[in-house]
């Protein structure tokens, strides 16, 4: 699967915070962010997008 890069603003806070928890659950940044985005509800109307990106 071919993964594309995702670039945020955070304030330093936000951003040592995020830092910190993924270091407390032993998870890389990308980790913690591709799982936040797992527990996302689902959209009927993006199941075709899903269905692509599990290929």
């Amino acid at each position: 699967m071919k993964s594309e890069r995702l670039s945020i603003r955070l304030s330093q806070r936000r951003h040592n915070r995020l830092r910190q928890y993924a270091a407390s659950q032993d998870k890389t940044i990308t980790q913690v962010v591709s799982d936040w985005i797992d527990t996302l509800p689902v959209d009927k109307n993006f199941s075709k997008i899903d269905k692509f990106d599990e290929q």
